[in-house]
């Protein structure tokens, strides 16, 4: 693995309202409370930031196996805690920094069924789907081929056929083993977890991870076989937790849904009423923001006024050329629908908290650019065949390249705020929606509002945040006679680049109309926001492509602000959630072209800018 840039930033004054800060040894420690696996943890009042990954695929999920992949849920926990596991190409995957937790969440549907027709063991060994399966050996070729044959009949009327009860309740008691033996607390911790892959009549993504609180489960996963209706998944949750079974459930790939997954009327099409709302609020409280299938916050056709809004999006359907739907499949409309609900209607089905997770089939973690090893097991395992270098025939691929994977992103990582590494306290955390979302590095971020909130400079600042308002994933009711205030305050990675602004994203109603506006509220350099554009200056930061060398003189380890709107209306509904952007770095196609010798794809961007999403806080007049 190459070694990331380390990289040197410069102090910054304090601003008016909001300012940029560094610690004395160059190093990022935002709010001094940030702690990783490897270190013991110290109980907090005022929480600690952990990093995690909850949506991670391992050999019973049957599109990881046909990938290639045969690690094991022990396989995915050990590397998750820093140990190295071997990728199904034959080299070598290992984190820099250990996870703080981890979720294995492998498909209820047909869990274990592939890996059980390749062993051999039963009858499922002489199904039709099963042939070629031994014999596949490292061609990616022949593995899509099965993958499509595999889902083509799934989605057939004889899709029952192969699903043995027994074949999955062994592979769903490992995963439950595993994710137990591995959880330490204080430590690492882990949730038994799946993934619901519910689908839309034209196999849209309506896919959900369900993560259990503890080691209360039930015997057997929900899956798309009995219903690809998101509300039947809910049912079954209620009735679980009726039994003492609590589980949460969390959405992704809203980009892929074709506008289903937040669209205003439910699966069978009827419009949305207060008791629709109320269950998916129980049992959705969050939304996976980013992962390596795109980023699901925003979009140019919907955010035009966003110059930020075009990162890292799928433009096509998988596997086609057919333009995907925004409206109906990003997170920030469905928030500013959800608050026109609310004032029309007076219930709110869309308030989720933010986190990201990465979807990877290769029983690891893909979050890092520079070390990126694709998803998909030998389908993506090198710079051909994620379409970063050119083939070296005419296969399939406009200008000589393969492009099935080369728009996915090295994305994205869970964070929440909770006083302890323990199932109890994360889960906690997830449930009150105090969580944060990144597109891979381990940026942390705060966020309050409320009345009487102390000055960034205030001792015991945190604390009286707490106490004298309320963090993200929270409501906040206004006051007619006085303005609430906002603290935001980001934090670098240390191992990635530094950050180049800090922004609150608004939405509101007026006249009956949602809208939305973005501020910046902290710029890098010492900088000031412009007044009128409500925007930072660009800092300067650039990146060598010869090489991936980023500036080492520009940005901030920390962004803070104390922020007031300014086109504050204490009469309307409204949301504010907090956006920190880096300094552009190297795309991982970059990072594969530089490595092959070869020039960077003309037509992919050979740079980004990392960013991470902070929950919303939702302001409910009085």
């Amino acid at each position: 693995m190459l070694m990331r840039i380390q990289l040197l930033t410069i102090a910054v004054p304090l601003m008016i309202l909001s300012c940029s800060e560094q610690p004395s040894n160059g190093q990022s420690a935002p709010f001094s409370q940030v702690i990783t696996a490897q270190n013991s943890t110290d109980y907090s009042t005022n929480r600690n930031a952990y990093f995690g990954d909850l949506h991670v695929h391992t050999m019973y999920s049957y599109d990881a196996f046909i990938f290639g992949g045969t690690s094991s849920p022990d396989d995915a926990y050990e590397f998750a805690k820093g140990g190295s596991i071997t990728h199904a190409a034959g080299f070598d995957m290992k984190l820099e920094v250990p996870m703080d937790f981890y979720a294995v969440t492998d498909h209820a549907y047909y869990m274990g069924i592939m890996r059980e027709m390749a062993l051999g063991n039963s009858s499922l060994t002489e199904h039709e789907i099963a042939q070629g399966i031994n014999e596949v050996g490292d061609d990616p070729m022949l593995r899509r081929s099965i993958f499509a044959r595999f889902r083509d009949f799934a989605n057939s009327e004889n899709s029952r056929e192969i699903m043995d009860e027994a074949v999955v309740k062994n592979a769903w008691d490992d995963i439950v083993a595993s994710a137990n033996r591995h959880n330490d607390p204080g430590t690492f911790t882990t949730f038994i977890a799946y993934e619901y892959t519910g689908t839309g009549p034209e196999s849209e993504m309506l896919h959900r991870n369900v993560i259990f609180k503890d080691t209360t489960v039930p015997d057997m996963p929900f899956s798309r076989l009995v219903s690809d209706d998101p509300e039947e998944l809910w049912a079954w949750m209620d009735s679980n937790r009726a039994e003492g079974i609590e589980s949460l459930a969390i959405p992704h790939n809203s980009n892929m849904s074709e506008g289903l997954m937040f669209q205003l009327a439910d699966f069978n099409g009827r419009p949305l009423d207060a008791a629709y709302a109320d269950r998916r609020l129980r049992n959705e409280p969050l939304v996976e923001i980013t992962q390596v299938k795109g980023t699901s916050d925003s979009h140019p056709y919907l955010s035009p006024n966003d110059e930020w809004a075009d990162f890292e999006l799928l433009r096509f359907r998988l596997g086609t050329t057919v333009p995907m739907q925004p409206q109906g499949s990003y997170v920030r409309e469905a928030l500013k629908n959800g608050i026109s609900m609310q004032v029309e209607h007076g219930y709110n089905p869309f308030k989720p908290g933010i986190i990201g997770s990465s979807d990877n089939h290769n029983a690891s973690y893909v979050g890092n650019e520079d070390d990126f090893w694709g998803v998909s097991g030998l389908l993506d395992s090198d710079g051909q065949k994620r379409g970063a270098v050119p083939l070296d025939t005419s296969e399939a691929g406009g200008g000589g390249y393969f492009d099935r994977y080369s728009r996915f992103g090295a994305s994205g990582l869970a964070g929440v705020w909770a006083e302890e590494n323990t199932r109890e306290s994360i889960y906690e955390a997830l449930r009150r929606k105090e969580t944060f979302g990144s597109t891979g590095p381990r940026m942390s971020v705060r966020f309050f509002a409320g009345y009487d909130l102390p000055n960034l400079d205030e001792e015991n600042m945190i604390a009286k945040a707490y106490s004298e308002g309320v963090p993200m994933g929270s409501d906040l009711i206004t006051e007619s006679n006085r303005d609430p205030s906002f603290i935001a305050w980001a934090s670098k990675d240390p191992n990635s680049a530094p950050l180049q602004r800090l922004q609150i994203i608004k939405g509101w109603v007026s006249d009956g109309r949602s809208e939305e506006k973005l501020f910046d509220v902290a710029c890098s350099g010492g900088a000031l926001v412009d007044i009128s554009t409500h925007r930072c200056p660009n800092n300067g930061a650039s990146v060598n492509l010869s090489n991936c060398n980023i500036s080492a003189d520009k940005g901030a380890a920390e962004l803070k602000a104390y922020w007031r709107d300014p086109e504050y209306d204490a009469s309307q509904h409204a949301f504010y959630y907090v956006r920190a952007i880096e300094n552009p770095s190297c795309r991982w196609s970059t990072w594969d072209a530089i490595r092959a010798g070869v020039a960077p794809r003309a037509d992919i961007p050979p740079t980004l800018e990392e960013r991470v999403w902070s929950s919303p806080i939702w302001l409910i007049p009085s």
